[in-house]
């Protein structure tokens, strides 16, 4: 008698939230912070999931679970086994609100079929597959790589898709504030309100700005920020769909606050603080400024978190 296949071990994988855009850098560029998604994967006779952490009705329906789909339909594509698995899922992601959720479930889907169909693929592939199914490669290369990143779509290797990523390791310290709305926005709304062209102004002004930023991260410039984060491409259309957005730039230079821009596509908003301020005395003031205006939002201090996925 043949020896039975020994099955994959199992599986333990932690991902980052990440917020992409970063103002004048659309599509391009985004930043992993630190809280995480954590998933313990084995195999199993049947497909089951058990959640702790935000969202837990979401992360732990089996039914249409973005995890679970794409690793399904990667281990098709791949004309390889698919291994019912049971996970355990630790989450600290908001959902649908602009902190990188989906990128970090296409990800993780990936990551187990690339595990559990003991696929060879590279950092690359794995972001690619990611990027396309995310449509823009910027959350996918920051949360699998980790710190700031600046990724392109770049074509397909032996059929799968793969992404150039560039991973930057930001000077000094920067000090990250998340303003999370209870509201969610989907990917698909936010990017209905965008214009299908732009003048030579505001395209040429988002050029220069995305450069400056890179700059102000590489040299440890926090006092480039104010004019480095001016988006002229996205966010004025989606502050309609993002009121923590016009009410929170209005804090640009103000009360510790270096700059505004919207997470992702929304509809949470990243702050950028002053690392001279306090920290306590700068939650305050967005709190009170929130209040003043008729809003409100859960406020997450965090970081640049320097790594990405981890195994």
């Amino acid at each position: 008698m043949r020896p039975k296949a020994k099955l994959p071990k199992p599986f333990h994988l932690s991902l980052p939230a990440t917020s992409a855009n970063l103002g004048p850098a659309f599509d391009a560029a985004a930043l992993a912070m630190d809280f995480y998604i954590k998933i313990d994967a084995r195999p199993s006779a049947e497909y089951s999931i058990s959640a702790t952490g935000r969202d837990r009705e979401i992360c732990g329906a089996v039914e249409n679970h973005l995890i679970l789909n794409t690793y399904r339909e990667v281990l098709e594509a791949s004309c390889q086994p698919t291994t019912p698995l049971s996970l355990r899922i630790a989450n600290d992601i908001p959902i649908g609100k602009g902190c990188g959720s989906s990128a970090a479930a296409r990800l993780a889907g990936i990551a187990l079929a690339v595990h559990f169909g003991r696929l060879r693929w590279t950092d690359a592939q794995i972001v690619g597959e990611a990027s396309r199914r995310e449509h823009h490669p910027d959350n996918a290369s920051a949360c699998w790589m980790g710190g700031l990143t600046v990724a392109r779509m770049s074509g397909l290797t032996e059929g799968v898709a793969e992404a150039q990523v560039v991973c930057v390791r930001p000077k000094g310290k920067w000090r990250l504030l998340l303003a999370v709305p209870s509201q969610s926005l989907s990917t698909e709304e936010a990017r209905r309100v965008l214009p299908e062209q732009y003048s030579r102004a505001d395209a040429v002004t988002n050029i220069q700005n995305s450069m400056l930023l890179l700059a102000a991260f590489t040299q440890g410039r926090h006092d480039l920020l104010a004019a480095a984060l001016e988006d002229r491409i996205h966010q004025p259309y989606r502050a309609a769909l993002c009121p923590l957005l016009p009410c929170l730039q209005k804090l640009k230079g103000k009360d510790g606050i270096l700059g505004a821009v919207l997470s992702g596509a929304g509809p949470s908003v990243l702050l950028f603080m002053d690392p001279k301020a306090s920290a306590p005395n700068v939650r305050k003031a967005v709190t009170a400024h929130l209040s003043k205006n008729g809003l409100s939002a859960e406020l997450i201090p965090t970081s640049i978190a320097p790594g990405g996925a981890r195994s």
